[in-house]
C-alpha cells in the first residue's frame, strides 16, 4: 500500500522503505527520534518546549479545508474522488486555496510590554523625544529587571560589527555589556566598518517629509502626464495613450526601425480598435501658460532635465543567460536575497512594492528597496494601476535610489490587486497599461523591465499578442510565467507558449518562468529559446538550487548544511531587523514564512527517481536522521520548534500560520 502510495498520480516518488504513515510520521517526531529508527540530533531541545509547543499549537486549529488539502487534491488541483461524493460534505471539500486573510497576525512590537525610551537606548536619555508624553521606561534598572531572559551568549551584531546599537535591549546582550550596563565597543573591529555603507536606498526623514507634505516636485511625470490631460480629436477625453509621441519622436533618432513606429498615423491599443487616433504632441495647447512654458522652442537649452535620454543611448541590461531570483512577496526579502546570492544567483529583485504607498512616505514600503551592497544587479518592481501614480513613482526612484532596473508587476493574481485595475489586470486594460510603460520609461534613466503571465483566464492567453506592444513602448525585457490568472499555481506552466512568445519578443530579451526545480528544468526552459529562467518557488523550496544549475549535479545537501542555512538566515535577519526582541520576533515571523515552502524538499538520496517536480506532493516520510525529519514536517507547530533552536522560545502568547492556506495541511 505504501509503494502504491509512493506513485500515486501528484505524489512525489520517495523510496519505499522510508515512507510512513501520518501516525508513525507525527509519533516519531513527538519521541524525538528515539524509538526504534534513526538516530537523531534532537538532544538541544528541552521537555520545557515540548509542553508549551502543544499549548500554543492548541490554539492554531486551521480550518478543515486545509486539513484535507494533501488528502484529497492531486497535482492537478482537482478531486481524485467520484463526482458523487462532493454532495456529501461540501464544506469539506472546498479546496486550500488563497491567503489565509483572517489568520491570528500579531506586530512583533506586542511581545514586549515594557519597551525602553529609544532616548535612553541611543545614550541620550536627557533628550526625550517625546517629553512629558513619554510612555516608554526611562529606567535602564526597571527595564532589566522585567526583560526576558537573553537568548545566547554571542550577539551577531557585536561579532560582526564590533558594536551594538541595541544596547541593552538586544536580546543577546550579555555578549556586550560592561558594568552599570555600558555598552561594550571592539574599537578596532568598529573601525573597520566606519563610513561603509552595507545596505543602500534607505528612505531618509527629509524625503519622508516632502513626501508626506507633497512637496516633491515631479517635473517629467508632470509634463508627461499634461501631455495625456489633452483633448484629442472628436471625442474630448484625455488619456488615451497620447503621451507616447514624445517618446516616438525620441525613439524615432535612435534607430529606422523605431522611427517608423513614430510616424504611424495611430498609437497601437491593444483590444481598443475603436479609439480615435491620437495627434502627436507637437506644440503646447493654447490653454494653460504653464505648459507653454515648459516646451522651449527657441534660445541655447541650459537645463539638463531638458535633454532626454534616447532609448539607445539608457544604460542596457545586459542580463541574458543569466540567473534571476524572482519578486517573492514576503519572502523575498533583503536577508533570503542574500542567501541566494550566496549560492549563485546573478540578479535580484526585491519584493512587490505599491507606488501609492511610496508616494505617500510609508517607511513600510520603502523598507522593501532596500539593497544590500553584495547584490551586484538589482532592481525593484512596482505594482500600480493608473499612469500618475505610476510615473511619478518612477521619477521619485529614479531621483532617490540605486537601481539597475525597474520591473512592472503585470503578473500579481491576487484578488486586492486585480480588482483595483492592477497586476493581472493591466494585461486587459491596454491603454492605461500603455500609458504606464511609455510614461515611466520616459523619467527613467535605467531600463523598464515587465512582468506578465500567459493572460487572465485560462484558456486565453494573450501575452503574444502584448509583448510585441510593449517593446514598441520602450521596455527592455519581458519576464513570462507560463501560467494564467485563473490557473494560478496548478498545473504546470506552459512552456511550449513560452517558447511562441519568445519567438515574438525577439529581439527584445524574454525570461521565462515557471516551474524550475532543478539543473534539468533550468536546461529544458534555456532549449527553449529564452534569454533567461526567472525562478521563484523552486529559490523557496531549495535555494541552493542555484548552484545545482550553475555545477550542473544534484546535492544530497545534508540536515545540517540545511539547518546552517537558517542559521544564517537568522543571522542576517538580526542584522537587518535588529537584535531586539521586535527584530528577533520579525526574525521569527518571515522564518517560519519561509519554512512553509522548505518543509516540501524532499532530500535527493530519499527520491526513488530524480529529479524532483515542483507540483508533486511530498508524502509522509522518515529522514535520514532526526532533524531531517522535523525540516520535512508541514505541521505548524513543527516549524516554530524549528524555530526555537535557532531563537529561543516564542512569547507566552504567539501565534503564527502561513500566509497562504496551502502551504501547511496536516
Amino acid at each position: 500500500m505504501a509503494a502504491a502510495a509512493a506513485v500515486a498520480a501528484g505524489v512525489a516518488p520517495v523510496r519505499a522503505r522510508f515512507l510512513a504513515s501520518k501516525e508513525q510520521f507525527h509519533a516519531y517526531l513527538r519521541a524525538r527520534g528515539e524509538p526504534g529508527s534513526q538516530p537523531g540530533d534532537g538532544g538541544e531541545e528541552e521537555e520545557e518546549v515540548k509542553e508549551k509547543k502543544e499549548e500554543v499549537g492548541s490554539c492554531q486549529s486551521e480550518p478543515p479545508a486545509k486539513r484535507v488539502r494533501s488528502e484529497d487534491f492531486g497535482q492537478d488541483g482537482e478531486s481524485r474522488e467520484d463526482a458523487g461524493a462532493e454532495e456529501k460534505e461540501p464544506t469539506e471539500r472546498k479546496r486550500a486555496r488563497g491567503q489565509n486573510k483572517s489568520r491570528p497576525c500579531m506586530k512583533p512590537n506586542h511581545y514586549e510590554q515594557s519597551r525602553l525610551c529609544p532616548s535612553v537606548t541611543q545614550g541620550c536619555a536627557g533628550k526625550c523625544y517625546f517629553g512629558p508624553r513619554c510612555r516608554f521606561l526611562h529606567d535602564i534598572g526597571e527595564y532589566m529587571a522585567a526583560k526576558p531572559a537573553d537568548l545566547g551568549r554571542s550577539c551577531v551584531l557585536f561579532e560582526t560589527f564590533g558594536k551594538c546599537i541595541y544596547g541593552v535591549t538586544c536580546r543577546f546582550a550579555q555578549a556586550h555589556l560592561g558594568n552599570g550596563y555600558q555598552n561594550i565597543v571592539n574599537t578596532d573591529l568598529a573601525k573597520q566598518w566606519e563610513g561603509k555603507s552595507l545596505v543602500r536606498n534607505n528612505l531618509s526623514k527629509d524625503l519622508q517629509h516632502q513626501l508626506r507634505k507633497r512637496k516633491f516636485i515631479f517635473k517629467k511625470a508632470d509634463e508627461y502626464l499634461r501631455g495625456l490631460a489633452k483633448p484629442h480629436g472628436g471625442s474630448g477625453k484625455g488619456g488615451k495613450a497620447t503621451g507616447c509621441s514624445t517618446e516616438e519622436q525620441e525613439m524615432s533618432n535612435c534607430t529606422t526601425t523605431q522611427e517608423g513606429r513614430a510616424d504611424s498615423p495611430e498609437c497601437p491599443v491593444l483590444l481598443e480598435p475603436e479609439d480615435p487616433k491620437p495627434d502627436v504632441l507637437q506644440s503646447p495647447g493654447p490653454t494653460g501658460g504653464e505648459e507653454a512654458s515648459s516646451v522651449k522652442t527657441v534660445g541655447p537649452v541650459t537645463d539638463e532635465d531638458m535633454i532626454k535620454l534616447r532609448s539607445c543611448e539608457k544604460k542596457k541590461l545586459e542580463i541574458q543567460g543569466k540567473l534571476y531570483l524572482a519578486p517573492l512577496t514576503t519572502c523575498g526579502n533583503l536577508p533570503f536575497r542574500r542567501i541566494c546570492k550566496r549560492f549563485g544567483a546573478d540578479v535580484t529583485c526585491g519584493e512587490m512594492a505599491v507606488c501609492t504607498n511610496l508616494l505617500q512616505g510609508q517607511s513600510s514600503e520603502w523598507a522593501l528597496l532596500k539593497r544590500h551592497h553584495t547584490e551586484d544587479i538589482f532592481g525593484v518592481q512596482l505594482e500600480g494601476a493608473f499612469p500618475d501614480t505610476m510615473t511619478k513613482c518612477a521619477e521619485l526612484l529614479n531621483q532617490t535610489i540605486e537601481v539597475d532596473f525597474v520591473d512592472i508587476n503585470v503578473g500579481c493574481p491576487i484578488d486586492l490587486v486585480y480588482k483595483k485595475g492592477g497586476g493581472c489586470a493591466l494585461m486587459t486594460r491596454s491603454n492605461k497599461f500603455e500609458q504606464i510603460v511609455r510614461g515611466m520609461n520616459s523619467v527613467l534613466d535605467v531600463p523598464l523591465t515587465v512582468k506578465i503571465r500567459t493572460g487572465v483566464q485560462e484558456k486565453i492567453n494573450m501575452a503574444h499578442k502584448i509583448i510585441p506592444k510593449i517593446r514598441e513602448w520602450g521596455a527592455s525585457m519581458v519576464t513570462l510565467h507560463g501560467r494564467s490568472r485563473e490557473q494560478r499555481y496548478t498545473r504546470g506552466a506552459d512552456w511550449d507558449y513560452i517558447a511562441e512568445c519568445a519567438k515574438i519578443a525577439s529581439p527584445m530579451p524574454l525570461f521565462g518562468n515557471g516551474d524550475i526545480l532543478s539543473y534539468e528544468d533550468a536546461n529544458r526552459a534555456m532549449q527553449m529559446g529564452v534569454s533567461g529562467i526567472m525562478i521563484a518557488r523552486g529559490a523557496l523550496i531549495k535555494p541552493w538550487l542555484f548552484t545545482e544549475i550553475k555545477e550542473q549535479r544534484h546535492w544530497d545537501i545534508s540536515s545540517s548544511e540545511r539547518f546552517d542555512i537558517l542559521k544564517d538566515f537568522t543571522n542576517y535577519g538580526l542584522e537587518h531587523w535588529g537584535s531586539d526582541t521586535q527584530g528577533v520576533e520579525k526574525t521569527r515571523k518571515f522564518l517560519l514564512e519561509w519554512l512553509s515552502f522548505l518543509c516540501r524538499y524532499i532530500p535527493v538520496g530519499l527520491l526513488e527517481h530524480l529529479p524532483q517536480k515542483i507540483n508533486e506532493r511530498p508524502p509522509y516520510y522518515m529522514g535520514r536522521d532526526y532533524l531531517e525529519t522535523l525540516m520535512a514536517s508541514q505541521n505548524v507547530d513543527d516549524w516554530i520548534k524549528i524555530s526555537e533552536m535557532l531563537l529561543g522560545p516564542v512569547p507566552t502568547s504567539f501565534t503564527f500560520l502561513p500566509k497562504h492556506k496551502a502551504n501547511s495541511y496536516r
